[in-house]
């Protein structure tokens, strides 16, 4: 069966002006046309667009997505649980929030005056304002931020190749290296951390080792990112960021 272009709009919740832009960038082209020359899209289609999806979602740039579908080697399976693994941290993030949300209106309902420990937990101990602060101080703030948008704008889809490329071949090196029982503080495992810093240091900005140590830590405590690693390897997390941290304390 296939479906025409308005269908698919209504299926998926996008304007037809958004399928139409996937086609012309050669990210979703439909499978057929019809009589009249009008865009068939067929259920491999369909499969594609919600690959899409979820990776917008998941705030990925087009340009990447392309590249990740594109790769022949990639297995949908995998695919499915890297967005598994990237939403179920978002999820957890959201649920935790939609409770103190309830509780906070079950409280005002009932009359009852909540704690400011209660008020403020499902924010975490730190106030985000020190956070951002914290990040300017040890990254560079917008600067670096501005660096890496500046380099990302002007990448082909043959860079973003390249970059997945790098990225899946350090991903494997990583899993032999955790697999093979080499502790986050061994000769493979910090060479590793130090390929992982110069990637972002060439692709994305200037990645001292202090930002690099920051970056660590993040791995380890923000749910989004910290699922992404466990998709590579349950526990690659921690020991990125110990081999990154044992890296830095070497080339100190």
């Amino acid at each position: 069966m296939d479906h025409s272009v308005g269908q698919v709009a209504g299926f998926a919740g996008v304007t037809v002006r958004t399928l139409h832009h996937y086609d012309g960038i050669g990210l979703l082209s439909p499978s057929g046309r019809s009589h009249a020359g009008h865009r068939r899209y067929d259920d491999g289609d369909l499969d594609r667009l919600q690959q899409i999806l979820f990776y917008r979602e998941l705030g990925f740039p087009l340009e990447e997505i392309a590249v990740l579908l594109d790769d022949p080697d990639a297995d949908p399976q995998d695919h499915l649980r890297r967005q598994h693994a990237l939403l179920s941290g978002r999820i957890a993030e959201l649920q935790k929030m939609a409770a103190a949300v309830e509780t906070a209106m079950e409280a005002r309902k009932m009359g009852i005056n909540l704690t400011p420990e209660e008020k403020f937990e499902v924010f975490g101990a730190k106030d985000p304002e020190e956070h951002v602060e914290e990040a300017e101080r040890r990254w560079g703030g917008t600067a670096t931020y501005a660096e890496s948008q500046r380099r990302v704008a002007r990448y082909t889809k043959d860079d973003w190749k390249r970059m997945q490329a790098e990225v899946a071949a350090w991903g494997e090196a990583y899993i032999a290296v955790m697999e093979a029982g080499e502790p986050a503080g061994s000769e493979a495992a910090m060479e590793l951390a130090e390929a992982h810093r110069l990637h972002i240091s060439t692709w994305f900005y200037e990645c001292t080792y202090g930002i690099h140590r920051g970056l660590g830590e993040m791995y380890v405590c923000d749910p989004q990112f910290r699922a992404y690693y466990e998709s590579i390897r349950p526990g690659l997390a921690e020991h990125l960021r110990d081999a990154i941290d044992a890296n830095a304390e070497r080339r100190a």
